[in-house]
């Protein structure tokens, strides 16, 4: 297997950190999306959608979307066990990691996209809307501190998916819009420092 990567975009290293908890080394391949390599006719001809993170399987198969790529590594390294183990527990995870992702993963990406530098040639960026997107992050992370009090992980008492899109949508917002972990958010803190902690949280 090969892993289309770029170590700069945030869902490839949701894919990093899902292979590193089970202990998978994927080969992978950087198509720099700065430079427009996405958008080309070879790798379009890989993922018409034109984005990574794509996982190319042995027999040539490609398979894009990062929960798409989680899901299968999952069905073929089944423990450390990420997505559930029966029915209610795999809903109650995908419930989880549908929040993080849509309403805080998703808004800071779209935070970045409207205020960083680098977007400014790509799309017309709207500031205030940029703007409404960190303010709409900060009040979810408000949200998740309450979330996680009593318990030691977003989607229960260990280690999730749910964790690592929450992870990598604070990570990156951080990195690139100027959004603020604020310490007063005890819980919250807390889990980011366990979370931050894992080896994993390295790739």
């Amino acid at each position: 297997m090969k892993l289309y990567d770029f170590t700069l975009a945030p869902n490839p290293r949701r894919v990093r950190i899902f292979a590193a908890e089970k202990g998978l080394n994927l080969p992978n391949e950087q198509v720099d999306l700065t430079q427009g390599k996405s958008r080309t006719p070879e790798f379009l001809a890989i993922n018409p959608a034109g984005r990574v993170p794509v996982l190319q399987l042995d027999d040539g198969t490609y398979l894009a979307e990062s929960n798409a790529i989680a899901h299968y590594l999952e069905s073929l390294h089944p423990e450390p066990n990420l997505c559930g183990r029966d029915a209610l527990e795999r809903a109650r995870i995908e419930m989880w990691e549908r929040r993080m992702e849509l309403d805080l993963f998703t808004t800071a990406l779209r935070a970045f996209l409207h205020l960083h530098p680098m977007n400014a040639q790509r799309l017309k960026q709207l500031k205030e809307y940029g703007n409404s997107q960190v303010a709409a992050v900060q009040t979810q992370l408000e949200w998740l501190d309450r979330q996680l009090k009593g318990k030691e992980f977003i989607a229960g008492p260990r280690f999730t998916i749910a964790d690592i899109t929450a992870f990598v949508g604070i990570e990156f917002g951080v990195a690139t819009a100027g959004i603020k972990v604020d310490p007063a958010l005890a819980d919250l803190t807390r889990w980011h420092r366990a979370v931050s902690s894992r080896p994993s949280a390295k790739a």
